[in-house]
């Protein structure tokens, strides 16, 4: 062997060096109600996955081979000892099982595939229609866009629900609290809103993300079949933390469905999504805390359970066209109990959101639905997102519903009132019956604008209340036969132009002359 060789080989054997890094295995001290007690997992982050391996400490290559692991979530670090909550089987983990950081905060796969998909709280499919494929890790928490890269809303997301886009309107980027008791149509008002999105055109069409937290498996399954019997599925991302998973799952489910968001919203895309509902987040996230042992505020609720929802619905924005021009709109819905608005949780996402639908069980119960009670319903920003025809049209409706609801004790002394107001209780009465509508039949914008219009100009007086609904179905189908242009100069103009106005005027009064007349 020749001295050059030997020489180059003594000089790579001095300059070798062992790169070696340290790793610390921790231990499950105790696990009990899905949380768990670790020791020895020094350097470890919050919020920062990492993987249970059972039988004991091992070396860091077999803990991190083990395929079908049960992964943790870090959520408390103390002096001594780390508590994480369990994603997955809390039966799976004993004490004594070893325990290794992975050095990725949680974050889920998400791709343009999983549009038509149920999956879980960490975005894998549950619907048995196979795997997702992968096209980018999304953080689960991530901090929401400033004000210097947030854009003014100016763009209105239609529900297809007449009192709603005529009187508290939703535009893209805003946040509407949709609040009541359990049962007077919270989750089906924001159905409907995703049902009426395939009324938009393609290309500017959300993508809808519905979030059930809390909720019945059945109650889920029921919906998604209404979707795609409706054929709302193909744009609509499912993700379901049923009742009867661990409070963890209930917690990330809001955070997890942001992430989707997130992910059609950097590619410049309108999102709509909804949390169905926070009422059960919050409870899920009280037990987790307790579990954890931190201390308990008022109702027993962790002190940070107000960070809890204002840093998830913070993430929904209308970002700026440096940032891909993108909105995520979000409704949340939270229960009352006997319509107390004034309870903690309520009170404290009511402060976070620009506007709130508050659904009165009255209502819902005098045959009044949607059951919106226009006293307490506002809407912060959506006004400046309404459309010029439904601004014109809508414009006198909620104050003369506000006035009704205060003469409506006076209706049944009806004989001692003057004409005056006799007349203007009839009115509203006949708006109130025409702003009823069923489960899953969204109106388009324009049908809702000839509706409304038919309504405020008072075409309907001479007809009987109870037939209210059934003169503006065929109204409707009578237009879309005899004068569709009326329909689509409206649609496409987003006006009621002076010349359409006198189209329509003039259609809807020889309608009414013939209804009449038969």
């Amino acid at each position: 062997m020749s001295n050059a060789i030997i020489e180059k080989l003594q000089k790579e054997i001095e300059n070798f060096k062992v790169e070696s890094a340290p790793e610390s295995i921790g231990t499950v001290l105790e696990t009990a109600d899905g949380v768990v007690n670790i020791e020895g997992l020094e350097g470890v982050q919050m919020t920062e996955m990492v993987r249970f391996s059972s039988g004991g400490s091992k070396s860091v290559e077999e803990s991190l081979d083990q395929t079908g692991s049960t992964f943790g979530l870090v959520l408390n670090i103390e002096e001594d000892s780390v508590k994480a909550v369990i994603l997955g089987d809390p039966q799976s983990i004993k004490e004594g099982d070893s325990v290794v950081k992975t050095g990725k905060i949680l974050s889920v796969p998400v791709s343009e595939e999983i549009l038509g998909r149920v999956v879980d709280s960490l975005a894998n499919p549950i619907d048995g229609e196979g795997t997702i494929k992968e096209d980018k890790q999304m953080l689960v928490e991530r901090p929401a866009f400033g004000v210097i890269d947030r854009a003014p809303v100016d763009t209105p997301l239609q529900t297809g629900i007449k009192a709603i886009d005529s009187m508290v309107p939703i535009g893209r980027g805003q946040r509407e609290l949709i609040i009541g008791d359990r049962g007077t149509g919270k989750t089906t008002i924001a159905i409907d809103t995703i049902i009426n999105q395939k009324n938009e055109p393609k290309e500017t069409r959300p993508v809808c993300v519905y979030v059930a937290i809390g909720q019945k498996e059945s109650k889920t399954a029921k919906i998604v079949e209404e979707l795609r019997k409706q054929g709302a599925m193909d744009y609509t991302v499912v993700l379901s933390a049923a009742a009867s998973k661990p409070a963890a799952e209930l917690f990330l489910a809001p955070y997890t469905g942001v992430a989707i968001a997130e992910y059609f919203m950097d590619k410049g895309r309108d999102v709509l999504i909804i949390y169905d509902d926070l009422s059960k987040q919050a409870a899920a996230y009280r037990q987790m805390s307790l579990l954890l042992r931190r201390p308990p505020g008022r109702e027993a609720y962790p002190g940070d359970v107000f960070y809890l929802h204002s840093r998830l619905l913070e993430r929904s924005a209308k970002v700026n066209d440096s940032h891909g021009g993108g909105s995520i709109t979000a409704l949340p819905i939270i229960e009352t109990q006997e319509g107390d608005v004034s309870a903690y949780i309520p009170t404290n996402v009511i402060s976070i959101t620009d506007g709130q639908i508050f659904l009165d069980s009255n209502l819902f119960n005098k045959g009044i639905r949607p059951a919106i009670d226009v006293g307490l319903s506002v809407s912060r920003v959506g006004s400046a997102a309404q459309t010029k025809a439904m601004k014109k049209v809508s414009g006198p409706l909620k104050l003369s519903l506000a006035q009704f609801r205060e003469l409506e004790a006076f209706m049944q002394f009806s004989s001692d009132l003057d004409d005056a107001t006799k007349e203007k209780i009839e009115s509203s009465v006949r708006t109130v019956e025409m702003l009823k509508q069923k489960n899953n039949s969204p109106l388009p914008f324009e049908k809702q604008v000839v509706s409304l219009f038919f309504i405020t100009n008072n075409f309907g007086r001479d007809f009987p209340v109870d037939q209210m609904l059934v003169i503006e179905s065929e109204l409707f189908e009578k237009i879309e036969n005899e004068s569709p242009e009326i329909m689509d100069e409206i649609r496409t103009s987003k006006k009621l132009e002076d010349e359409t106005k006198e189209k329509l005027t003039s259609f809807i009064e020889t309608f009414v002359k013939n209804r009449k007349a038969e």
